[in-house]
């Protein structure tokens, strides 16, 4: 992986994450030269001086957006809100969940988000899901299909620590959208705004959602009913498999990134085994789970796992993985692999270091894991029919 910040894996992965979803390497640069120092005092220092720095690029770049949109030239005001939104949004993970910027600076990222649709990407919309008596808010990336029948649809889930604006600014719903395929982006429970503006928390039981983000898309007369998917990256391998074992209506499942037994992983990282993926670990993972006390979220944390779940699902089921993934060990993929056998189609990819992906979901490559899942998915729905 290219780690701008040497020995700091956490705001180096940050950075690759960027660059790998629409960041201009000028503007990262600029985002990132003035706490090189802060960086070699670890994760957790200075990550409100990261966001102040990367907050500065991106209230630039919307500048210029403004200057471009009242200009007339509506493509560029579009593309520059993405790339201050893309800015925004990695910076805003940064921040502990106690920071007073966190949910302003979400709020805005959201209003940024939106005029990037309304200039650059009409296809997208805003859609509210349904659930519990509250609702998972969610982009909707609409494919045009050239007989205009309805779509197959990808439902798409976030990890611990990503929301439904880094699904969006990785481009891979674009990329299914042009395949003939929509993409709904779920802020899961735990997760992007369902956490941060409706306090909604995870939860072991995926399914739930699962049910809910379903019944959604079958009263939308734009979607194939019968060919519904659904994909999660990081915790999304914990999360999607899960899922997919119980929600019998899914047609295919994908795991981009396996998370096997997310539980064995948090008692290893008491033992700091394994890197973490955000600052504050702890403080996030309680305030993504709805807890107050680390031991008793640990006792918890035992049932987070998919022993006894796998081999219940009946669909087809990818699992991808990379090869020198710092966070999830990559014997986590082939424990979910071993044990999908009722699975008709189940397949492992392990991406190594020579050919990139290799870090966690691959966000080290994230554009040859994306093609590879858009193919397998483009594969299993001609393959279903």
């Amino acid at each position: 992986m290219f780690e701008y910040f040497p020995g700091n894996y956490i705001w180096s992965f940050s950075v690759a994450a960027t660059l790998n979803s629409g960041g201009a390497i000028d503007e990262v640069d600029r985002a990132c030269r003035p706490i090189r120092d802060l960086a070699q005092q670890g994760s957790d220092v200075g990550t409100q001086e990261f966001m102040a720095s990367w907050r500065r690029v991106s209230d630039q770049v919307a500048e210029e957006a403004a200057e471009a949109e009242k200009a007339g030239h509506l493509r560029t005001a579009g593309q520059k809100y993405l790339r201050a939104a893309a800015y925004l949004c990695q910076a805003e993970r940064m921040l502990s969940n106690s920071s007073p910027d966190r949910i302003p600076t979400y709020t805005l990222l959201l209003e940024l988000m939106e005029k990037t649709f309304a200039l650059v990407d009409p296809a997208t919309t805003r859609v509210e899901v349904p659930f519990e008596g509250a609702t998972l808010p969610a982009y909707f990336t609409k494919a045009e299909r050239a007989d205009g029948s309805p779509a197959p649809t990808v439902i798409m889930w976030n990890g611990l620590d990503s929301t439904k604006e880094h699904m969006y600014t990785s481009a891979w719903p674009a990329e299914m959208a042009a395949r003939g395929i929509s993409v709904l982006q779920v802020d899961c429970p735990g997760s992007g705004e369902a956490l941060r503006l409706q306090g909604l928390t995870a939860r072991i039981e995926t399914e739930d959602w699962a049910r809910a983000c379903v019944d959604y898309l079958e009263t939308r007369d734009d979607v194939r009913h019968d060919r519904i998917g659904l994909v999660g990256w990081s915790l999304g391998g914990y999360y999607v498999p899960r899922a997919a074992a119980f929600e019998k209506r899914l047609a295919f499942a994908v795991a981009w990134g396996a998370n096997h037994n997310w539980g064995e992983v948090q008692k290893a990282r008491l033992d700091r085994e394994g890197e973490n993926p955000v600052p504050h670990y702890w403080e996030h993972v309680l305030w993504v789970w709805g807890h107050t006390d680390l031991q008793e979220f640990i006792a918890y944390a035992e049932g987070i796992h998919l022993n006894g779940v796998v081999d219940q699902i009946t669909v087809p089921f990818l699992i991808t993985h990379g090869a020198n993934d710092r966070q999830i060990n990559v014997k986590y993929a082939h424990q979910s692999y071993d044990q999908a056998v009722n699975s008709p189609k189940r397949e492992l990819r392990v991406f190594t270091p020579e050919e990139g992906a290799t870090e966690h979901i691959g966000l080290d490559h994230l554009p040859a894991v994306g093609a590879f899942t858009a193919d397998w998915v483009e594969d299993t729905l001609t393959e279903l029919g």
